[in-house]
């Protein structure tokens, strides 16, 4: 609260509880901002930060304990341990908010919030501002209403200790998942039960998927977000696979790509082998003081000149990369920030120059190679091939920590980790 002052207040919502059907709700995930600042997990809940209150700064509304609502839903939380349990410094019910926060707000001049996420908190926030002018014959209005993100996403994208600790411990669920699903992902299964036994294993070690994941089989693999999860993995052909695990709403992201016989012939062994060149020298370019995209430059050169030695790009690589003709078949970036969200917060840019990594960021390296199959401009052997190697990595003080390392990526550690199923 130092960086929005003294004579600001800071609201926050959490996430509403959102309807699949019916009486049916999707499975609830908080409000990635809302957890961050207060780590209190249930719906229908606004935390107010209060710089200067001398009854406390940090105040939540929440849900009072209702023994008939929690016949149907089970225990709530309540006031007495959002302020035990949860470290606010005071607590109200939400159905007092109303009558409580905009004396709380007077004489505040910014209120800094998500405005225009979410319609409901909205029309909250534009009715506590006009029971603000009828206290006491008009209360003082806050003249300013500031965007949250910025202050708050930049806070979010440097990891403490703890929070970096949680990414370890997801990432570690993570492998394990993919570790189980490369050994059921033989020929004749199908994709969704490669899905299974990954989900299997990460609702096993208490975390969720962090995304629904991407299992995709042959000429799937060249369909970027691929979803369907439905077809027969086959004899001679790679299966891509993209999951991460999200352990107490910290998220890891995995891409691993693998022969489903358990060998890789030549053309896939050699478009695996470029991919992950470029993967490595992407790699080394994370740490700090190095721009953010460093990383995809690097991958994009080795990826280029790995596609001119095989004769897929017919100009040399400056020409290739001056052009882009290489988005054709690398047509993504080469990584993300990773945390909260898969995608994380945080400015990609500042003062329009790609960003400088510092320590205790965190991002994903990923790059690709992606032919379609229906790219004449190849030969059939390389048609239909697509390859992603991804991991995680956690900027150090004076390199990286790949987060995920212990998931095999070498052709022939993947070779022998096959051949042993």
């Amino acid at each position: 609260m130092q960086m929005a002052g003294e004579d600001a207040v800071l609201l926050v919502a959490a996430a509403p509880e959102r309807m699949r059907n019916a009486d049916a709700a999707w499975p609830y995930r908080q409000d990635s901002d809302f957890h961050y600042l207060a780590g209190f997990p249930e719906s229908d809940a606004i935390l107010a930060l209060l710089p200067g209150r001398r009854h406390g700064e940090v105040v939540m509304f929440c849900r009072e304990r209702d023994p008939e609502r929690e016949r149907w839903h089970g225990p709530s939380i309540g006031t007495e341990r959002a302020v035990s349990d949860y470290g606010m410094d005071d607590a109200f019910p939400i159905d007092d908010i109303d009558d409580i926060l905009p004396g709380m707000i007077e004489g505040r001049g910014r209120v800094y919030c998500h405005f225009g996420r979410e319609p409901d908190f909205d029309a909250q926030l534009l009715g506590w501002m006009r029971r603000l002018r009828q206290l006491r014959g008009g209360g003082v209005v806050p003249k300013e209403f500031v965007a949250l993100g910025h202050l708050l996403h930049d806070l979010r994208l440097y990891k403490s200790r703890a929070e970096l600790k949680l990414m370890r411990a997801s990432a570690s669920i993570a492998v394990e998942a993919h570790l189980a699903a490369l050994s059921v992902a033989t020929p004749g299964r199908r994709e969704y039960e490669v899905e299974a036994e990954l989900l299997r294993v990460v609702r096993g070690r208490g975390a969720v998927p962090a995304f629904a994941p991407i299992v995709a089989g042959g000429p799937n693999a060249c369909v970027m977000h691929y979803q369907s999860r439905r077809a027969t993995l086959r004899d001679g052909e790679l299966l891509l696979i993209d999951a991460g695990a999200e352990l107490d709403c910290y998220a890891s992201d995995i891409s691993r790509t693998f022969p489903v016989n358990g060998r890789y012939n030549r053309e896939q062994r050699a478009l695996y082998e470029v991919v992950l060149a470029a993967q490595l020298a992407a790699i080394d370019e994370v740490r700090p003081g190095r721009s953010f995209s460093a990383a995809h430059n690097a991958a994009v050169r080795v990826l280029t000149e790995g596609l001119c030695a095989l004769g897929l790009l017919k100009v040399d690589a400056d020409a290739a990369i001056a052009s882009g003709s290489y988005q054709r078949f690398y047509p993504a970036k080469t990584g993300h920030w990773l945390g909260l969200d898969v995608h994380d917060v945080g400015d990609y840019r500042v003062n329009d120059e790609s960003r400088l990594l510092e320590p205790d960021m965190v991002l994903t390296v990923e790059p690709g190679l992606y032919i379609a199959p229906d790219d004449r401009t190849v030969a059939e052997r390389w048609r239909g091939i697509g390859i992603r190697i991804e991991d995680d990595v956690a900027v150090t003080r004076d390199g990286c920590e790949v987060l995920t390392a212990a998931m095999p990526k070498s052709a022939d550690e993947i070779e022998a980790l096959l051949a042993s199923r």
